[in-house]
């Protein structure tokens, strides 16, 4: 859907990357049918809030999805904070923003009390995409 309008190569690349492991592996299942993303987890602590990070384990040019969820007054808590680029952006219930992960630091703000947020999230980890490109082996074989 939305990456592959937004990111059309890099979501053909994920794709292509996660049939290749299936089709080495057929045991390997992914999250979703249809997703290009290996990993995904929901967030489920009544008010969900991440400090200052970078995912430095993802796809490190790639992207994740973060997916906003609860209840709660945007204009009032919950922002994406996109801390390299200087962006403190309102980020509602039910929107989902792709980021490079790996590389910008970031982290979302508190609600307010007696309001709810969740989150949910899709990436792919580095080791995946190094694994299938370097012919289904280990770095230390070169």
């Amino acid at each position: 859907g939305a990456f592959a309008l937004t990111g059309p190569e890099l979501h053909d690349y994920y794709g292509t990357m996660l049939q290749d492991l299936k089709d080495r592996d057929p045991r390997l299942r992914t999250p979703f049918e249809f997703s290009p993303w290996a990993s995904c987890c929901f967030n489920m602590g009544k008010q969900v809030c991440t400090y200052r990070h970078r995912d430095h384990l993802n796809c490190p040019f790639g992207w994740c999805s973060i997916t906003a969820l609860g209840h709660f007054d945007p204009r009032k808590g919950g922002h994406l904070v996109l801390w390299d680029l200087g962006l403190v952006v309102q980020f509602p219930p039910g929107s989902t923003i792709f980021i490079p992960s790996a590389l910008v630091r970031h982290s979302n703000l508190p609600v307010q009390p007696g309001e709810t947020r969740y989150s949910f999230v899709q990436w792919s980890t580095g080791a995946l995409f190094r694994w299938a490109e370097l012919g289904f082996q280990p770095a230390s074989v070169f």
